[in-house]
């Protein structure tokens, strides 16, 4: 059986700090990851889409957490095909953002480029678990999106890439084995989500592997607002045990077909996702 690393989605958030999860002394910014790090072995990134990295903060953090430790880092939205203000960019590429549609050849060329650079110090210190592209609602099984993975998996050959789909399509019954296939033809990690069901946007509580190396599954949380509403109504949940227990047998599972299996929360309010995947990772631990 593969390592399973539990963690959660973000460990500067907000809430979190101001949960009380952080002891005194140890809510500085060296403090608070060295305090995370010490309780639980990876973290989500989910700067890095908001705006992108920089090549300081990864050296800081590869100083700031032992060996073993992993980052996954979330891709900048204009690579993924979302919104992006201009904003977030540096502020020497800031009048070349797309006003609307796709952004120019160029700047994507240069926002690749300036992402590798951030995210290498992560990459050549083993501290890099996975680059997650989540791609937007709209994006739909078909030629266009097939060829935008093959163009993503090409840019970023020799890096552990995590694909997430928001359009539940991709994995409806009759298109999930072809969406395994390409994925795995692609040496994709595919990645697998918890959230609530019954909705039009509902994702199935699948824990597909489509590369060996890795596999990884998100915990969003179980809200009736997923698709609408503000960030913290979509993700305001608070895992209960029993929830947790439910997924166990499948990590496990999962988790033989895989060399490494992150577990993440995004359940982000206050401290409910460290706490559930602290929880998490106690009904993982081998018995004894």
């Amino acid at each position: 059986m593969g390592d399973i690393l539990t963690g959660a989605c973000s460990w500067t958030d907000r809430r979190l700090v101001a949960s009380g999860w952080y002891p005194r002394g140890r809510r500085d910014a060296e403090g608070r990851l060295r305090h995370y790090a010490e309780r639980l072995p990876v973290v989500e990134v989910d700067a890095g889409y908001y705006a992108l990295p920089r090549r300081r903060n990864s050296e800081l953090w590869v100083e700031r957490t032992p060996d073993g430790f992993r980052f996954d880092v979330k891709a900048f939205s204009l690579l993924t095909g979302h919104p992006t203000r201009p904003e977030a960019l540096p502020p020497d590429l800031r009048d070349r953002a797309p006003a609307r549609g796709p952004a120019d050849p160029a700047l994507l060329d240069e926002v690749w480029g300036r992402f590798a650079e951030a995210i290498d110090p992560l990459r050549t210190a083993g501290r890099l678990g996975a680059v997650l592209f989540q791609f937007p609602p709209w994006f739909t099984p078909g030629a266009p999106a097939e060829r935008l993975l093959e163009d993503t998996a090409e840019r970023t050959k020799g890096w552990p890439l995590a694909v997430e789909f928001r359009h539940p399509a991709w994995w409806h019954a009759e298109r999930a084995d072809g969406t395994r296939e390409l994925l795995t033809s692609l040496g994709v990690t595919a990645v697998g989500t918890d959230m609530a069901q019954g909705l039009t946007a509902s994702l199935p509580p699948l824990t597909p592997v489509t590369r060996p190396a890795l596999a990884v599954v998100r915990f969003h949380g179980r809200s009736g607002a997923w698709g609408r509403g503000s960030k913290e109504e979509r993700f305001r949940h608070d895992y209960d045990v029993t929830e947790l227990a439910a997924w166990v047998p499948r990590l496990r599972r999962a988790a033989q077909r895989a060399d490494e299996l992150h577990v993440l929360f995004n359940n982000c309010c206050g401290d409910a996702a460290v706490r559930a995947a602290e929880t998490m990772r106690g009904l993982l631990a081998p018995p004894g």
